[in-house]
């Protein structure tokens, strides 16, 4: 192979990887907020590595600005989870 085919393809390789590492990433959590009592089942988008771990550094923040504390994380996904969540998570579907 020459140098162009080898160059083209590396190109070709780094972009693609770009893509991927750039793909959409989802949590589904369940919050709740005191006085009284109330609780949630949510799903927000999250920047960064799509793992429960990133999420629940992420999350805290979020919810607490909204006066609702992070119980657990439920799992990540990709925009293939998003419809089949999006009835149970009814006004928590995206908001944080």
């Amino acid at each position: 192979m020459d140098g162009m085919k080898l160059s083209a393809l590396l190109t070709l390789f780094v972009l693609l990887s770009g893509t991927a590492a750039q793909a959409a990433c989802y949590a589904d959590y369940k919050a709740k907020q005191d006085g009284p009592l109330r609780l949630h089942y949510g799903v927000v988008e999250i920047d960064g590595p799509c793992t429960v771990s990133n999420a629940r550094q992420v999350l805290p923040g979020r919810l607490n600005a909204g006066g609702w504390t992070l119980l657990t994380v439920l799992g990540t996904f990709d925009e293939n989870g998003l419809d089949s969540r999006k009835e149970s998570a009814g006004e928590f579907f995206l908001r944080f």
